[in-house]
């Protein structure tokens, strides 16, 4: 039975420590954050992810895994220690290390034995070699250590499934033993393991996350052709799909993307770039698609009531950047409602899980407990996160609770034809509609325009 340290019990962190337990290690979670510690001793979970609770209080019962606020007993008879702290953006876009050098240099200060460093953290390219100066100089006195980077690859509401069935595992370090250790750690999971240098493990991290934000601004692009062409985004999608080269994943156009993750590793990514002297105009292009998605769903439901938004109420249905978590970084919930109540417009909303953390960010919102009362006297409705409960909803019951049966669907969950037999004034995202009422090819237009 391996020993692990894992600094940072939050979103990365604890699913990390809590994915280890399970495999049959003894781990222990550290974290500064008292009351975060006092919850989870207590079995109580900080954040909301399917299976979470169940697979921490098992192996908490087991004795394989327990949580500390105190480094001396984290690091105690630890083979690694894992960083897993946040990394969130500063002001330019640019990763704040804060969080990784205080837990560095905390590491350093109560090492006491050689040591194996796991930066879990996403982080820019050179972290690792950073971190490895943190550490040398802050030790109290020359202890041998390496440094590995081991980027995660979660997906939250599929984190467990993900941790223990994992697509990759990409280690990287200048120490080729210590990689071989971390390695070994992770052969029970039976997946590909990428073994390269430190700088190339952290690229791939960026490179990963940046792209697949590219495929869904690249749909998102598509969908608003789609919408002055008269074509269907969604079926698009499926055509493009097919094709292996391009793939179906992450092709489904909507209010773009949010989270933790993709904005922020964007962000940096492009960051850093421009510090290094490069144009990483691509990446800003799709952090300006992925903003005009939000400002672009209020402009369609200021059309379908009429212009203007000011004295109607508009309802949320969906909080979260997703569904199946109750994170609310980045959400496109944030945006859409701060513009409708610019715009003069009530706001109310529902989601199963979010609604707690959405109330300390958007407190002028109303917040309701189910999809029908937040309907009840609606002028419009935004689908806004895709959760399973709101495709079976009731929507006849929806349309005859509502002042106005106006419904923008910000996830193409409905069928377009369906929800215009029930009576509602419908849109979706990219679905070709209305159609364009010159029917001549635009190309052929205006290739006679130019004597063609």
């Amino acid at each position: 039975m391996r020993k692990i340290a894992v600094i940072g019990v939050g979103y990365v962190g604890l699913v990390t420590a809590a994915g280890f337990a399970d495999l049959g290690n003894r781990v222990v979670g550290m974290d500064i954050d008292e009351e975060k510690i006092e919850k989870l001793r207590r079995g109580e979970m900080p954040i909301y992810e399917p299976g979470l609770e169940e697979m921490v209080c098992r192996n908490m019962k087991m004795g394989r895994l327990s949580f500390t606020t105190s480094y001396d007993e984290a690091l105690d008879g630890a083979e690694f220690v894992f960083i897993a702290v946040g990394t969130p953006p500063g002001a330019d876009g640019e990763a704040d290390l804060r969080y990784v050098e205080a837990a560095a240099r905390s590491i350093a200060e109560h090492m006491r034995h050689p040591l194996i460093i796991v930066n879990k953290s996403t982080v820019p390219v050179g972290t690792g070699d950073w971190v490895t100066q943190v550490v040398k100089q802050h030790q109290k006195e020359p202890i041998p250590f390496s440094v590995v980077s081991c980027p995660e690859f979660l997906r939250e509401g599929n984190a467990i499934q993900d941790f223990m069935n994992p697509h990759r595992i990409v280690l990287g370090s200048t120490d080729p033993e210590a990689a071989e250790k971390v390695a070994q750690l992770h052969l029970p999971l039976r997946a590909p393991i990428i073994v390269t240098d430190l700088r190339t493990a952290e690229m791939i991290k960026y490179a990963s996350n940046a792209f697949l934000a590219t495929k869904i601004s690249f749909i998102n692009e598509i969908a608003n052709i789609c919408e002055a062409m008269g074509a269907d985004v969604k079926e698009v999608a499926v055509g493009m799909g097919y094709d292996p080269r391009i793939g179906p994943h992450f092709l489904e156009a909507g209010l773009g993307f949010g989270g933790s993750c993709f904005p922020k590793d964007v962000q940096a990514l492009a960051y850093a770039a421009e510090v290094m002297g490069r144009h990483p105009q691509l990446l800003r292009a799709v952090l300006d698609i992925n903003q005009d998605r939000r400002r672009m769903a209020v402009e369609r439901v200021k059309e379908m009531l009429g212009g203007s938004v000011a004295g109607h109420v508009v309802g949320l249905l969906g909080l979260s950047f997703k569904p199946n978590t109750d994170d609310m970084r980045e959400a496109p919930s944030i945006d859409i409602a701060r513009y409708l109540l610019d715009e003069g417009a009530r706001v109310r909303a529902y989601d199963p899980i979010a609604m707690d953390n959405a109330r300390r960010i958007l407190p002028e919102v109303e917040y309701f407990p189910d999809p029908y009362s937040l309907a009840e006297g609606a002028d419009a409705l935004i689908v806004v996160t895709d959760w399973n409960e709101f495709k079976h909803l009731d929507l006849e019951r929806i349309k005859n609770l509502m002042r106005r049966p106006v419904l923008y669907d910000g996830r193409n969950i409905y069928d377009p034809k369906t929800m215009f037999e029930l009576g509602f004034i419908y849109r979706g995202v990219g679905r070709g509609y209305p159609a364009p009422e010159n029917p001549e090819p635009p190309g052929l237009t205006m290739a006679k325009a130019g004597g063609l």
